[in-house]
């Protein structure tokens, strides 16, 4: 079943005399390319009647503003052990585990986290088009959003933008790192000759991480890192510029299996509004094993 997402409102005085564009701007702040799709079928009704954009509101007046529904055709279902934190019908927030990839890619078409909401949502009966907001590289575990419509997407994607959406990462780096606390800003670009790897450099685009040691142990550092940016690989090139490279992380620093096998990052904390209900909403999820194995020293 594809599921329209729906509102409904009573126009109060201060929205007689806008029209409905101005309404959908400035009240939900809806972007140009949704209003346009709600011209269709019947997006916008108002007292039981279809209207257009131009049509001017009066106080109350009852309107129905409805997003079409979507699917991602192109993902195909497969079961995965999707760990589910939160959900309703606008967003979902998942625990993803290590190892998986965000999307299907070349050489992995069907063992995604894409994969597995698409499965989840098809044995509920439901079809959305699969929208994550924050994205994690295979390797990293946590928190992640996914929209579960094109508004929820578009009003989380701004509050990423505005730093709004605040993100916090447990890391665990080579090294005891000096400092109790720091900022790295550092512009980031894609490494020539390679689709993967990123580096510093000055023609890259504006990076910036903070953090703050939690623990020091003999040879490594457990440290919390909150992203002001979100760079592709920006954890990972950062804490490398500085000296501290991920522990696991065979890319930018050095394979550890005598430690872990993959690089110590996990999504810890997720902070924004509710995209429709602006409502505060925090989400905290525990390092999973083999960084509590870190932690333990063992």
């Amino acid at each position: 079943m594809y599921l329209e997402r729906v509102f409904k409102l009573v126009a109060d005085k201060k929205m007689s005399g806008k029209t409905i564009k101005d309404i959908l701007t400035e009240d939900f702040e809806m972007s140009s390319r949704l209003i346009s799709k709600l011209k269709l079928g019947n997006g916008i009704v108002v007292n039981n009647r279809k209207r257009y954009v131009n049509t001017v509101i009066h106080a109350g007046d009852e309107i129905v503003i409805t997003i079409p529904a979507e699917h991602s055709d192109n993902i195909v279902p497969n079961f995965l052990d999707v760990d589910i934190v939160f959900e309703d019908e606008d967003i979902l927030v998942v625990n993803k585990q290590a190892g998986v990839p965000v999307h299907p890619c070349q050489g992995n078409y069907y063992s995604t986290l894409a994969n597995g909401i698409m499965y989840y949502w098809m044995n509920q009966g439901k079809s959305y088009v699969y929208r994550p907001v924050n994205r994690l590289d295979k390797d990293t575990s946590g928190l992640m959003i996914i929209a579960k419509n094109q508004y929820a997407h578009q009003q989380l994607a701004n509050q990423m933008s505005h730093k709004v959406l605040k993100r916090t990462y447990i890391a665990f780096v080579h090294g005891v790192m000096e400092k109790d606390s720091g900022t790295i800003d550092a512009p980031i670009a894609r490494k020539p000759n390679t689709i993967l790897e990123r580096m510093i450099s000055s023609d890259g685009q504006k990076a910036v991480t903070h953090y703050q040691v939690l623990m020091r142990f003999k040879n490594y550092t457990k440290i919390e890192v909150m992203l002001e940016t979100g760079r592709t690989h920006q954890i990972r090139v950062h804490m490398k510029h500085i000296g501290h490279p991920l522990i696991g992380d065979w890319l930018y620093g050095r394979e550890d299996n005598n430690f872990m096998n993959r690089q110590a990052l996990h999504s810890f904390r997720l902070e924004f509004l509710h995209p429709v209900s602006k409502e505060p909403l925090e989400f905290m999820q525990d390092i999973p094993i083999d960084m509590k194995r870190l932690e333990a020293g063992i």
